[in-house]
Formats: structure tokens, C-alpha cells, sequence
């Protein structure tokens, strides 16, 4: 058998520029690193945000992802808030977003559901949710907004590519930017970069196994199309959804595979376009240049078949294609506490909670299964690893098995983990702790302060500041 040669180069060894100090540093302004750094900011600490991108938002924004999606569970009470309802709260007073009123939420009225029903994700069971249909342009401003007013040191175009880990913690962060290569030290460091790079560079243990008929391992590049009629296109969908499947299935014969499906926009005359390329690692750089090139080569041509076939397209137009691929899946912690199959089922309460989420197993296909509670109740514990201190996970990074992650690493998820992360760390700082050594209370508490919904949780007694 023949040897493999593999070439390799030594780097030379070179002292680091400490470019800044802070109490709490986050990388990546995703959803979740973005929640993070502002509630770790609102409450005391001195926070630096680093982002890779020009634009913070993640897939919100540069994804094109443009839904906060399935935030109640078809009762009339919502369970995700915080941050994910200020920034709601931040894009109705634009115009930047279409999504259900309070009074609407659970309803099973025939016009209110049949209205809903034309936007992706606001009804599952016959039953309106809570998801919100984004502006990202106007997005993008609110949340600079956001990080503006709480004085977060913002890096944008730099890119977080090594933990400083020293005796068992994490002490600061390097990153690439025009400006080379430089380092930041902080006290807590919080990894909101999606697929958990500085966590692996820490040197902290994670699974990247992922089942290939689950949606989050399929990735995506999604576009918008505009000059459309939605509901001129919903009404002949409606009428004729043998017609529109033979649509759907035209695209993968045309395109070599690809499966596309259309989605509401927060505007009549603007939807999106979300697809699936399977079979791809989102660590690999040559993987990720194919979905590239593969959907912007499927785009003109759904392009052309919808202008053709489907009404309300027929003058539509390419707006543009999403600036960040879509990773739906990725690393995920094996952290203190890894959150499983079990807590979606039975609907464990841990002591430890710091958000409630609808189950979302199932979903967009249907309500949720059979057998399964109807609500989940995250730890503190899935989100700080076994034994590595300094270090905190905010994004879909965090602990879990592969249900328990392919149901809820949505953007409202994130941004709950990310809310609790910012907060646990802004305590830890406070009280000169460890982030592990955070009381359950304390962090409970501040949570509910900030608008988040523990319905359920047995709120423990505060027994340190916050």
C-alpha cells in the first residue's frame, strides 16, 4: 500500500498584539453571540463583540433566514421572549416584520388560520403560533442599534480563530482581520460562532455526527425573489396543489436534484426561496464552496420556471442571494449536562432552566408527535463544558444529542441561549466567580428581569447578586 504524502509548512513562531481587555469577550453576532454580548453588556459587563462579517445577525440577516419561528406552542400563552420579543418589538415600529397579534395566538379560527397559514411556521395542528417574518436589512440596523446603546466594543470583518486557553481556562481569543492578527483577553469568553470553532480550538470534547435524513444536516443558500404577488400565488396554490407539486418537482429534474420550496416574506410583493444540500460536511471549506456554486446555479433556474408557471411570479425578479451559507448542523458540546431525546419527551424540568421552548420535533411537517410533552426545559448545564472554565457556549454549539439539536438550534433558540449566557457571565463577573459557579437563582431571576418566560420553572431563591 502506497504512503499518502501529505506536504506541510512549520509557522514560525511570533508574539500576538493584545488589542484589547474586557470582562466578557463574545465571538460571533449571530443570534446567539449577539444576545449574549448585549444582555452580558446590559447587565455590567465591560463586553467586546467580534464578528466575522460586516453585519451582525447571522443567519437572520446574511443568511436570509428571515423567520423567528415557532415561539409558542398552539396554546394562547408564547413561551420564548427577551431578547427574541425586543427584537420584534424593534421591527414593528419600522414596518420591518409580519406576525401575529397576542389575541391571535392558539386561535383555530377558519379565516384567522387559513390567513396565517400562508406564512411558513404560523400554523402547525390547525393552531396559530408565534413566528415572526423578518425585514433582514432593517435587521441589521436594530441590532446595531442594540449593541450600540449597551457599549459593546464591536469588531466587525474579524474573524475568531483560536481560544488562549491557559492552566484548565480560557483566557482570551485571537482573530484575523485587515488589521492581522491580534488578541483579546477576557475573564469569560463566550463562543457564539454556530459550529463551536473557538470551543474546538479550546480543546473542549464535542460530536459532529449527524443523521443525514434530519434537517440539520442538510445546509443551504438561500435567495429572494421580488415584484411578486404573493396571494395571488397562494390562491392558485390552494386550488390547484396538484399543479403546484408538479412546479416543485419540475426544479429537481432542471437542476440536477435540488429540491426548493417558496416561503412569505414580511412583504406581498418579496419571498424567499430555502433548499437542502445534503450530504456535506460544514467543516469542510471545498464542501462549502460546492453549496455555493450548486444554488446559484439552481437559482436562475427556478428563476425561469417559476416566472413561467407560477402565478404571481410572472414578473418577479432576482433581489439576491444569501451572503452567509446556511449550516443548519454542526459540532455540539459534550458539555455538563447534554440535553437529549428524553427532555424533549417527557418534558424535563431541570432545575437548572433558563428558557421553555415549544417542541419543535416534527416541525414544519407537523405538530408535535405523538409521545412527546408539548414543551422542553433547557439547563444552565447544556451550555457550559465538563471541565474547561472561562468559557461559555451561546449557539447551536451547545449540549446535546442529535434530536435535542436538530430541534432546537432555530434563531429564537439561540437567541435564548445566548440571552442566558451574556447574563450568566455578567454575574459571574460580578460575584468574582466561576461561570459554572453561577447560582441557578440568581440567573433565574435576572432572566425573568429581562422579559424571559419561565412558565413552569420553579424559580429558586437568589443567593448571590445580579
Amino acid at each position: 500500500m502506497s504512503e499518502i504524502l501529505v506536504k506541510t509548512i512549520k509557522e514560525a513562531a511570533r508574539e500576538i498584539r493584545v488589542c484589547h481587555e474586557a470582562d466578557v469577550v463574545v465571538v460571533g453576532g449571530g443570534p446567539g453571540g449577539h444576545s449574549a454580548a448585549v444582555a452580558a453588556a446590559r447587565n455590567g459587563a465591560k463586553t467586546v463583540l467580534v464578528e466575522r462579517y460586516g453585519h451582525l445577525g447571522g443567519l437572520a440577516t446574511g443568511g436570509l433566514v428571515i423567520q423567528i419561528l415557532l415561539m409558542s406552542d398552539g396554546t394562547r400563552e408564547q413561551q420564548i421572549a427577551g431578547l427574541a420579543q425586543e427584537w420584534i418589538d424593534r421591527l414593528k415600529k419600522v414596518n420591518g416584520v409580519r406576525v401575529p397579534k397576542n389575541e391571535e395566538l392558539g386561535s383555530t379560527d377558519k379565516d384567522t388560520v387559513h390567513r396565517w397559514g400562508r406564512v411558513l411556521f404560523n400554523v402547525l395542528g390547525g393552531r396559530v403560533r408565534l413566528t415572526a417574518t423578518i425585514d433582514p436589512e432593517l435587521l441589521k440596523c436594530a441590532l446595531n442599534d442594540m449593541v450600540q446603546e449597551a457599549e459593546v466594543k464591536l469588531y466587525l470583518h474579524s474573524w475568531g480563530t483560536q481560544a488562549i486557553v491557559d492552566d484548565g481556562a480560557v483566557k482570551g481569543i485571537i482573530f484575523e482581520s485587515k488589521s492581522g492578527r491580534q488578541a483579546i483577553l477576557g475573564k469569560v469568553i463566550i463562543d457564539g460562532t454556530g459550529d463551536g470553532d473557538i470551543m474546538a480550538t479550546a480543546g473542549v470534547p464535542f460530536d459532529e455526527k449527524l443523521d443525514p435524513n434530519l434537517r440539520f444536516a442538510k445546509m443551504s443558500l438561500v435567495w429572494r425573489f421580488g415584484n411578486i404577488d404573493w396571494d395571488k400565488f397562494c390562491d392558485w396554490r390552494e386550488t390547484n396543489p396538484q399543479a403546484y407539486k408538479a412546479l416543485l418537482d419540475e426544479v429537481p429534474k432542471q437542476s440536477g436534484g435540488t429540491r426548493v420550496v417558496p416561503i412569505a416574506s414580511n412583504r406581498n410583493d418579496v419571498c424567499w426561496f430555502n433548499n437542502w444540500a445534503g450530504g456535506l460536511n460544514h467543516a469542510n471549506v471545498e464542501h462549502l464552496t460546492e453549496v455555493e456554486l450548486r444554488m446559484r446555479r439552481v437559482m436562475p433556474i427556478v428563476h425561469k420556471i417559476f416566472q413561467k408557471n407560477a402565478p404571481g411570479f410572472e414578473n418577479c425578479f432576482i433581489i439576491d442571494t444569501a451572503s452567509q451559507i446556511g449550516t443548519r448542523g454542526g459540532r455540539r458540546m459534550i458539555g455538563q449536562y447534554v440535553m437529549n431525546e428524553r427532555d424533549m419527551r417527557e418534558g424535563v424540568i431541570h432545575d437548572d432552566a433558563i428558557a421553555v421552548f415549544p417542541n419543535t420535533t416534527g416541525a414544519p411537517a407537523a405538530d408535535i408527535p405523538e409521545g412527546h410533552a408539548r414543551r422542553a426545559y433547557p439547563p444552565y448545564g447544556c451550555l457550559l463544558p465538563k471541565d474547561l472554565d472561562g468559557l461559555l457556549i451561546a449557539c447551536r454549539a451547545f449540549s446535546s444529542d442529535i434530536p435535542a439539536n436538530d430541534a432546537f438550534n432555530w434563531i429564537p433558540h439561540c437567541i435564548a441561549f445566548g440571552q442566558a449566557a451574556g447574563t450568566a457571565a455578567a454575574i459571574a463577573i460580578k460575584n468574582g466567580i466561576r461561570a459554572r459557579d453561577v447560582d441557578t437563582g440568581a440567573l433565574q431571576a435576572s432572566l425573568l428581569k429581562q422579559g424571559v418566560l419561565l412558565p413552569g420553572v420553579k424559580i429558586a431563591e437568589p443567593k448571590m447578586q445580579f
